[in-house]
C-alpha cells in the first residue's frame, strides 16, 4: 500500500510527517499519533519527504535514517539548508543505527531529537509534543539580548554588536536557552537533557563541551578568556551580561 498523500486528522492539528520505508513502522507511528491529537503524512523516501516538507510545510519530521533514493542524513542537509521549505522544521530521527557516532551526526547536522528502534509509541508521542514545544519561537517571538548580543528567535538569526554570526542549529538551540536562562548555571549533563533532549548516558556530555568551545571562538573577543559564556568550575555554564 502507498503511503497517505493526504493529512490525517484534524484539520486544526499540528501536521507531523512521518518518513520511513516500512509501512508496518508508518502504521504503528500513525496510529499513536493520531491518538495524541496529530495529523500524520506519511512518505516512504527521502525524495518525497522533501517534496512533502516543501508543499505541506508539516510542523514537524519524524525520520527515519535508511531510506531509498535519499538517505535520512541528506534530508536532514537538504532541510537545513533551506532548500526544501523552512529550515528551522524540526526533525526527531527514528533509526535502527545504535551507535553514540550516528547520533552525534545525526543530531549535529540539526536533528531536534534521536529515538533508537525498537521504541515505545507512546515515548514517540510524548517527544514530539516536547521538540514541538522546544521549537516555539521562545519569548512568543520576542527578541533575546544580552551583552552585545541579539537573537531574533522568529528567523533564528544572532548578531553581536549588528553584525551576524553564523552558527549551527544545535550551537543555536545551545545558546537560545542559556540566554532565555541568563546567570543560571547548568551543568552538561543538564544541558544534555534540556538542549538535546537526550540522556549523557547514550550523548556523551563531550558533546556540550565541543559546542560551548565553537560558540566561545564565534562569539568571543577573545576566547581564551570568555566574558560572556562562562565556565563555573565544578558546575557547568553560564551566559552572563559581557556589557
Amino acid at each position: 500500500m502507498s503511503p497517505s498523500t493526504v493529512p490525517r486528522g484534524d484539520p486544526a492539528a499540528p501536521l507531523v510527517l512521518v518518513v520511513d520505508d516500512d509501512e508496518a513502522i508508518r502504521t504503528v507511528v500513525r496510529w499513536q499519533l493520531d491518538d495524541a491529537g496529530f495529523r500524520v503524512l506519511e512518505a516512504d523516501d527521502g525524495s518525497t519527504a522533501l517534496r512533502h516538507i516543501r508543499d505541506d510545510h508539516p510542523a514537524l519530521v519524524v525520520l527515519d535514517l535508511s531510506l531509498p533514493r535519499l538517505g535520512g542524513l541528506d534530508v536532514i542537509r537538504s532541510v537545513r539548508a533551506g532548500t526544501s521549505g523552512r529550515s528551522d522544521t524540526p526533525i526527531i530521527v527514528l533509526s535502527g543505527r545504535s551507535g553514540e557516532s550516528d547520533r552525534i551526526v545525526g543530531l549535529d547536522l540539526g536533528a531536534d531529537d534521536y529515538l533508537v528502534k525498537p521504541f515505545s509509541p507512546g515515548e514517540l508521542a510524548a517527544r514530539v509534543r516536547s521538540v514541538l514545544r522546544r521549537s516555539s519561537p521562545e519569548l512568543s517571538g520576542e527578541d533575546v539580548a544580552v551583552g552585545a548580543l541579539r537573537i531574533e528567535t522568529a528567523c533564528r538569526r544572532v548578531l553581536r554588536d549588528d553584525t551576524e554570526v553564523e552558527l549551527t542549529p544545535k550551537e543555536y538551540d545551545l545558546l537560545v536557552f542559556l540566554a532565555t536562562h541568563p546567570r543560571q548555571v547548568f551543568s552538561r549533563a543538564e544541558l544534555v537533557d534540556k538542549v538535546w533532549n537526550a540522556s549523557s548516558e547514550w550523548l556523551g556530555e563531550a558533546t556540550v563541551t565541543e559546542h560551548v568551545h565553537r560558540l566561545r571562538l564565534k562569539l568571543e573577543a577573545d576566547p581564551s578568556h570568555p566574558s560572556l559564556l562562562r565556565t563555573v568550575r565544578g558546575v557547568g555554564y553560564q551566559l552572563v551580561d559581557d556589557g
